[in-house]
């Protein structure tokens, strides 16, 4: 494969191992029932094709590694040669009709991995996509969007990903790098103190984060002095007067209920994150066609 998958994925900050196995696994899902019979009886042994995946929406794009890694892993175990050539990069935006990435080779490999290529190509753009509209409706402020661990179960550090390339930033990765306190945590310990100090006595230099929902919470939460302070489902009105509180001593995120047309307000109240489930756990996917040229 004339790709350089290696080096994609270096710029990417991904792990050849990962991509390779989510690769895998998508293409044994697709082909657990049997080998791709409609391709095995209407294409001859040997004959070679070319397609190309062109956007029919306007988007983000996000998973041209992966979309390689897939045909890398079906060409090997088709012992085929393919060329894999991308047109764009990770956050390019496109407009239907923009070439995507080309490939080349055996019609079966092509056909057989068309949809585990697409599938993956198309959700991790889709995220892209949805990141990329919140931070351009926040661009006028010193505010960023990030994400959630509301994500789809093994695709995380991917969509993730997806998130950088639409511009946007990550919160923790998973429970282990980080802590947040919320409210089960605060009533099992007692009080926001003393579930902190568990936090900080476990271990002293981890980023913690303490959930508040409501402004004599944030104001108990910055007596300790968190890393950050996430703000629950709160107003407008009183993410403002949390900010007042907080007096920038403290970093504030906004979560719980947030839409893409408030975006711009809740980012002019001075946040300096707003948190987003929906980037990931409800972003629609980009649609994008996988087009065989005529012979």
């Amino acid at each position: 494969m004339t790709f350089d998958l290696d080096a994609a994925l270096g710029a990417a900050d991904l792990k050849r191992e990962l991509v390779t196995r989510i690769a895998q696994q998508t293409l044994a899902e697709d082909l657990q029932w049997g080998p791709d019979i409609t391709t095995l009886a209407t294409i001859p042994a040997g004959r070679r094709g070319v397609a190309d995946v062109v956007a029919r929406r306007p988007g983000t794009i996000a998973g041209i590694p992966v979309a390689a890694a897939v045909i890398e892993a079906l060409a090997e175990d088709h012992n085929a040669t393919i060329d894999f050539t991308a047109m764009l990069t990770d956050g390019d935006r496109v407009r239907p009709g923009d070439q995507v990435l080309t490939v080349e080779g055996p019609l079966r490999t092509l056909l057989t991995a068309e949809r585990t290529l697409l599938n993956l190509l198309s959700q991790l753009s889709g995220v892209a996509t949805l990141t990329t509209a919140w931070a351009d409706a926040i661009q006028a402020h010193d505010c960023m969007v990030r994400d959630t661990r509301k994500t789809v179960p093994g695709l995380r550090i991917l969509q993730k990903y997806a998130v950088r390339c639409g511009g946007g930033v990550n919160h923790r990765m998973g429970l282990g790098d980080a802590a947040l306190i919320k409210d089960n945590h605060v009533a099992a310990a007692g009080s926001v103190r003393a579930a902190y100090e568990a936090v900080r006595a476990m271990n002293p230099s981890i980023g913690c984060e303490i959930e508040c929902d409501t402004l004599d919470q944030v104001a108990e939460a910055l007596e300790v002095r968190p890393d950050l302070i996430l703000l629950d489902n709160m107003t407008i009105d009183q993410l403002r007067q949390a900010v007042v509180l907080a007096a920038g001593r403290v970093r504030l995120e906004a979560s719980g209920g947030l839409t893409l047309q408030d975006a711009a307000r809740v980012a002019a109240t001075g946040v300096d994150y707003i948190a987003v489930g929906e980037l990931t756990h409800s972003a629609p996917v980009l649609d994008l066609g996988f087009d065989l040229r005529s012979s």
